[in-house]
């Protein structure tokens, strides 16, 4: 892929939900809701202060993020899909 995010933006792939409940039962596809847990693709260079230093991210590629059920904004790339969002986002990082 070839694709990096800019400043404090990061690339971000939904982790599909389980398609069943703990308890055995099928959730069918129109009941789903899209998942808030992401794996992280790319990420930006960081933030820029006004003296032009920069803030690096706490968050790095391959770590597991939870974040807002609006964040980001879906694109497609090479028939994938996934969530460019700043980092400010994101709500955590799943160890």
């Amino acid at each position: 892929m070839k694709f990096r995010p800019l400043h404090d933006r990061v690339l971000v792939k939904r982790i599909e939900s389980e398609e069943k409940t703990k308890s055995g039962i099928i959730i069918p596809d129109t009941a789903k809701e899209k998942p808030q847990e992401g794996e992280i693709m790319a990420v930006g260079s960081g933030l820029r202060k006004e003296d032009g230093s920069l803030i690096a991210l706490d968050v790095k590629v391959g770590d597991r993020v939870l974040f807002g059920k609006w964040s980001g904004t879906e694109i497609k790339i090479d028939g994938d899909e996934f969530l460019v969002m700043k980092e400010s986002d994101i709500m955590g990082i799943m160890n």
